[in-house]
């Protein structure tokens, strides 16, 4: 029997809720979206007086002031747990753990290669935040790490597919904000260049197998190497 709607079905169901989400296309993914930062075991441990650490108050700025000396340190237990306080975007906790960081990495030579598995966990969760801020600071480390040490580059290997997801994400994304992109070059605070330096930087002192690896997570990448 013919139905009483007329038309044909496509014609009938086009003006329907469904048909018109479906017209609409996916739905936004917010792949850019901030994450919130959960508290750090960073911040724990500062709060506790656990870390062996304060902030100097100098006339130029303030700096940090460390209790122990550093190279005496157990770098298994310290550097991840600063490595954690890089997602902190809170004074003090943000300049003590990024400053914390650098300090460590400055002075770990040998022991920091035996520390990077611990330290994956930490630099995914901060990437994982999509805060701009946040993984700008951990490209920056990112680029101290893979220099603090010999072949620190090529243990970072076996973890691209861990770290990488996020870069790619943000490799393209350098927004065109005429003399605000100027300044965030000068303070190497542009997302998309800082990626494409980082990528670079595994690339250099990632072993004979980097580029193939960095190329299979971020496709759009190209060899500063064989180009």
């Amino acid at each position: 029997t013919q139905s009483t709607w007329g038309g044909t079905p496509s014609a009938r169901t086009r003006g329907s809720p469904k048909a018109r989400e479906a017209d609409a296309g996916p739905p936004k993914a917010g792949a850019f979206r901030k994450r919130k930062p959960e508290p750090t075991e960073f911040r724990r441990f500062y709060d506790r007086g656990d870390l062996p650490i304060s902030v100097e108050h100098k006339a130029l700025g303030n700096r940090i002031a460390w209790k122990v000396d550093i190279e005496k340190l157990d770098y298994h237990h310290y550097l991840p747990i600063f490595f954690e306080g890089i997602r902190e975007n809170e004074e003090p906790y943000r300049f003590l753990a990024n400053e914390g960081a650098k300090d460590l990495l400055e002075n770990g030579g040998a022991k920091i290669q035996l520390v990077i598995p611990q330290l994956i966990i930490p630099i995914k969760r901060a990437l994982n935040t999509r805060d701009e801020a946040i993984v700008c600071r951990t490209l920056l480390m990112l680029q101290r790490l893979v220099l603090s040490a010999p072949d620190i580059g090529v243990s970072l290997t076996p973890y691209y597919r861990q770290i990488l997801p996020i870069l790619n994400l943000f490799k393209t994304k350098n927004a065109n904000l005429g003399d605000a992109i100027d300044y965030g070059q000068r303070k190497r605070e542009n997302v998309g260049d800082l990626v494409e330096e980082t990528l670079q930087l595994f690339e250099l002192n990632g072993g004979e197998d980097a580029f193939i690896n960095i190329k299979y997570m971020v496709p759009t990448y190209e060899s500063c190497v064989l180009n």
